[in-house]
């Protein structure tokens, strides 16, 4: 289909109306745009793409514009985010990377809902325990926004298998519980040359940083990896209350919004982020 037919189809659609300060807008509704799918047989996501370009909002997305601009959200229709772990940080990182309309998503994780997981996961409920959390997360990023791509993995990520799954990411965030798994993510995105988004959590304590695939931290955090690696660390010890993952998926959406908008204020690099909620305090460590 030629371009200039697609514009003039949203052109016809959009609606004029005011926001929140009174400034007038012209817009495009979910209805419109998935009308708009059905008829031209195009992807939502090159719909919502073609009315940005031409200054009409999808309605959707309109209280993200103030933030991160047209441009930026053009970027993350774009943009495609990998995801390692599906559970209690990485249910939050995919649910909020959705409604920001980040394109495609590729999620990775071999594990099952259980009871022990319905204190602080989203994608654990009653229903879902025994589930795939894969499977579960593609179910409820397509209930959320049904312009986003999803590649889900039901599998442990490895350093043998992490290249091939997550090829053609522009960023990865990091949503694990062990080490093992976490020293392997970063090789694989130095290898593939892009930046992960380290996270962590225990208690009411959060840690972030933004790894560049050439200023590798993980050992500078944790110490060289030992054949203990493998093995849950202060985690276990602490637990993990609902509010903490929340509270750190937040960040580490938010460092990887920033990366993809092409937004200032990311993370400097050689720098960990604490969140410690107890005290209410947070500050950054230099490690290298």
């Amino acid at each position: 289909m030629k371009m200039q037919t697609l514009r003039r189809a949203v052109q016809d659609a959009a609606a004029t109306g005011t926001n929140s300060v009174g400034e007038s807008y012209r817009y495009i509704s979910l209805l419109e745009t998935i009308k708009l799918t059905e008829d031209l047989q195009l992807a939502r996501r090159a719909i919502e793409i073609a009315a940005l370009e031409a200054d009409i909002i999808p309605e959707r997305y309109q209280r993200n514009l103030g933030t991160i601009g047209t441009a930026g959200q053009i970027r993350l229709l774009h943009a495609c985010v990998g995801v390692l772990g599906a559970g209690g940080l990485g249910g939050l990182v995919l649910e909020l990377l959705a409604r920001m309309g980040v394109g495609r998503l590729v999620v990775v994780d071999g594990d099952f809902f259980s009871d022990s997981n319905l204190n602080r996961q989203l994608l654990a409920t009653e229903r879902t325990v025994q589930e795939s959390k894969t499977e579960t997360a593609l179910r409820r990023i397509n209930e959320i926004n049904g312009s986003v791509e999803v590649k889900a993995f039901s599998c442990r990520g490895e350093l043998s298998n992490l290249a091939k799954m997550f090829s053609g990411c522009d960023l990865v965030i990091d949503c694990l519980d062990n080490l093992s798994s976490r020293f392997d993510l970063e090789e694989t995105c130095r290898q593939l040359g892009i930046i992960m988004v380290h996270g962590a959590i225990a208690g009411m304590l959060g840690q972030l940083a933004v790894i560049r695939p050439d200023r590798p931290l993980l050992s500078f955090i944790y110490g060289p990896l030992t054949e203990n690696g493998a093995q849950r660390g202060v985690e276990i010890l602490l637990g993990n209350p609902a509010s903490t993952p929340a509270m750190l998926a937040s960040w580490q959406v938010n460092e990887a919004v920033k990366i993809l908008a092409g937004l200032e204020g990311v993370l400097p690099p050689d720098r960990l982020l604490i969140i410690d909620m107890q005290s209410g305090e947070s500050y950054s460590v230099q490690l290298a």
